[in-house]
């Protein structure tokens, strides 16, 4: 199937981005850790880059492998503190405000955009073809609608600032450098998630579950599933990772096949469970750190202590509701 615009290339092009941002890093003598920040973001933009290459040429066994070894590396920088903030030219106070009364509202457009755009895409885009071409990647079709929405957004960026592209690329910096490590977060939990679910974790979990719990505590059943998938969420950083781990190894054999329960609205209240750990953990950064970080905050786990009051009153919320309503 061809295609004009496949994710790989959306992969090469996010690598060639990052690799600008790690030439920026290594000129930037006012990084007091720019090198070990600069082979990070090195190391990141490499797999986009060159792990197709890596596996054409080595085999996917040893090209894994090696990948794997990247994301240690990548892990262990972060985790010693390697990375910092570098200096970056900025605009006066009083030339953003300016620059913001002379814009108004329309500052938001670009932003807007993007979830407008890829919708459309995605919706309007699917299965379209011209001459036996089809214009997405159908199998990523909502990744390849969300890069063609992010560049039209830039496009739109740059007519109404009068900005370049480069500018665009130092901004990128300073927001990646600010953000820090928590940046590639989702990937890493998506790697997490992918793990739990080969090394068949919900059946672990189902075995610990059947040593401790009585099978026809439907309360405590309903507790744990809904708990678990909190827990699980802040472990992850995402529900998605968490539930078919919680679900395979609770809902499916003790409340659907146990307790009869009706698989739609539990699995659905279990996901609002999972959420709820979303609320409360820094895993998910992409909610509750890059806000912090964007805001400047002083304190970036802010966001979280706000939230958790929250998220536990929801989640004895879904417990309730789960108990109630999915047992028929």
């Amino acid at each position: 199937m061809k295609t004009l615009l496949t994710i790989n290339e959306i992969y090469y092009l996010v690598g060639v981005i990052v690799m600008l941002l790690v030439g920026m890093t290594l000129r930037d003598k006012g990084n007091p850790k720019r090198l070990t920040t600069a082979l990070f973001w090195f190391l990141f933009g490499s797999v986009f880059l060159f792990g197709d290459l890596m596996v054409a040429t080595l085999g996917k066994s040893l090209a894994y492998r090696i990948i794997g070894s990247l994301v240690i590396i990548i892990s262990l920088i972060a985790g010693c503190g390697l990375l910092s903030a570098g200096t970056y030219k900025l605009r006066t106070a009083a030339e953003r405000q300016a620059s913001a009364n002379k814009l108004g509202n329309k500052l938001f457009l670009p932003a807007l955009l993007i979830p407008i755009i890829t919708v459309l895409c995605t919706v309007m885009l699917k299965n379209v073809e011209i001459g036996g071409i089809y214009l997405l990647d159908q199998k990523q079709l909502t990744l390849a609608a969300l890069c063609v929405a992010s560049v039209c957004a830039i496009l739109v960026g740059w007519a109404m600032t009068g900005g370049t592209p480069l500018q665009a690329v130092r901004e990128s910096r300073r927001l990646v450098d600010a953000i820090g490590w928590a940046a590639i977060l989702p990937q890493m939990l998506a790697m997490l998630g992918g793990v739990f679910v080969a090394a068949q974790t919900g059946k672990s979990v189902q075995q610990v579950v059947s040593l401790f719990v009585n099978p026809d505590s439907r309360f405590m059943l309903v507790v744990i599933y809904c708990v678990g998938m909190a827990i699980f969420t802040m472990i992850m950083g995402n529900a998605f990772a968490a539930f078919p781990v919680m679900t395979a190894g609770i809902a499916l054999p003790f409340l659907i096949i146990g307790q009869n329960a009706d698989p739609a609205p539990l699995v659905t209240i279990g996901m609002l469970a999972g959420y709820c750990g979303t609320l409360m953990t820094p895993m998910a950064a992409n909610y509750n750190i890059v806000p912090a970080a964007l805001l400047e905050l002083i304190d970036k786990y802010k966001v979280i202590k706000i939230q958790t009051p929250t998220a536990l009153v929801l989640l004895a919320a879904n417990i309730l509701l789960m108990y109630f309503i999915v047992f028929r």
